[in-house]
């Protein structure tokens, strides 16, 4: 009987076999990075869509190199709406009706050999709060590739008011000087409650080039702008395109 037990147990260790040594498995690991660096995006995002951005990249860089910055933010309650059309009519025309992308425009810009700018605000936001500035990286691929993550993202979990809101706090309006609040102090000397339609339209003027432009004093040019896109602004609200963010 010991001997048969004995036998049993040796044809039953010789029947069984270990498992076969795990694989790197890179496509796994590459799957699970992807899903893990999407889900940091959405919290990030999430949390910025209640609390305010403390500084973004571009801010830190340009502090660096004028040895600070001036900046305060306020809510969008304390922003005269004025601004917010006024920003809508010269950066993005048709900002209640994209979901972050207008293809109308990008089609039109990819027609005329990209000499255009075709951005969003909803990217522009993306952009000045998430990624890097410059000439020389702005248009590179990887930050348009980040930009085309951000912005879905954005327009998913931000309400178009606080899109707007953001980009407004922490837009450039000239060297140094970050957000609709500190502009208008800078500018004009006052709050930016206390824009008025002019005042706000010349600020939106200077907004694609802040280094370049001027709000007080401004050149023929912004000055001719600035009549534009008061106008633009007096347009959307009346056909209803400033209802998403009013």
């Amino acid at each position: 009987m010991a001997k048969k037990a004995t036998s049993r147990k040796a044809s039953t260790r010789r029947k069984t076999k270990s498992p076969p040594p795990r694989r790197w498995r890179p496509f796994a690991w590459l799957r699970r990075g992807v899903v893990a660096f999407v889900l940091a995006i959405l919290v990030w995002v999430g949390a910025y869509a209640i609390v305010p951005p403390p500084t973004t990249p571009y801010m830190l860089s340009e502090g660096l190199k004028v040895d600070g910055i001036s900046r305060e933010w306020v809510p969008v309650e304390e922003i005269a709406p004025v601004m917010l059309r006024s920003v809508v009519a010269a950066e993005d025309a048709n900002f209640c009706l994209h979901w972050g992308f207008d293809m109308g425009q990008l089609r039109a810009a990819i027609a005329e050999g990209a000499n255009r700018g075709a951005s969003t605000l909803s990217q522009q936001t993306a952009k000045n709060v998430w990624l890097w500035h410059g000439r020389r990286h702005g248009r590179s691929w990887p930050r348009k590739a980040l930009e085309a993550v951000f912005t879905p993202a954005v327009e998913a979990l931000w309400s178009k008011r606080r899109i707007l809101e953001v980009y407004l706090n922490v837009a450039e309006f000239d060297t140094g000087v970050f957000g609709v609040e500190a502009a208008a102090r800078h500018h004009f000397g006052v709050s930016a409650a206390e824009l008025s339609s002019q005042q706000a339209a010349l600020l939106a003027a200077v907004l694609p080039n802040p280094k370049g432009r001027q709000a007080v004093n401004p050149s023929t040019a912004v000055r001719r702008r600035a009549a534009q896109i008061a106008d633009g602004a007096a347009t959307i609200r009346r056909d209803g395109r400033a209802t998403c963010f009013e």
